[in-house]
């Protein structure tokens, strides 16, 4: 069963923040990272076809498909990595409050790609937060 997981994207203003911050790491990685603290207990269920979902600024609006956990060294030391796919997938806008560390996130529960769905991906990233804010989207 293919199993989600959510993060908050600290640091990142927009999905090209995102983006330009990866670039760093894949000249270092070869493939972006996502280093945390707590290991998965679902890792197969995650390597099943799950993504890492990013919140930025209080909206899930980009994943990219975790393609291996494993060991990983950072600033913090040894930890859990999520090893990510380098292709950011922008997602329909999705509100979530704030959480510490990361979550599971049910395929049901996970927003659609936006090529999913019509219309709204020439939209400026900050006009679709703010329809999201509005409760318009």
């Amino acid at each position: 069963m293919t199993l989600h997981i959510i993060k908050l994207c600290v640091g990142a203003d927009s999905v090209e923040d995102l983006a330009q911050w990866q670039q760093g790491q894949i000249k270092k990685r070869k493939r972006p990272v996502c280093g945390t603290r707590m290991w998965p207990k679902r890792v197969e269920d995650v390597l099943a076809g799950g993504s890492l979902y990013w919140v930025i600024k209080g909206v899930a609006c980009v994943r990219q498909r975790i393609v291996e956990i494993a060991d990983v060294r950072d600033d913090h030391g040894l930890r859990c990595g999520l090893y990510l796919d380098p292709e950011l997938v922008r997602t329909a806008p999705q509100p979530r409050r704030a959480f510490q560390g990361w979550r599971y996130l049910e395929p049901k529960d996970a927003p659609s790609d936006l090529s999913d769905i019509q219309g709204g991906d020439e939209l400026p990233e900050e006009l679709r937060r703010q329809l999201v804010a509005l409760g318009a989207w």
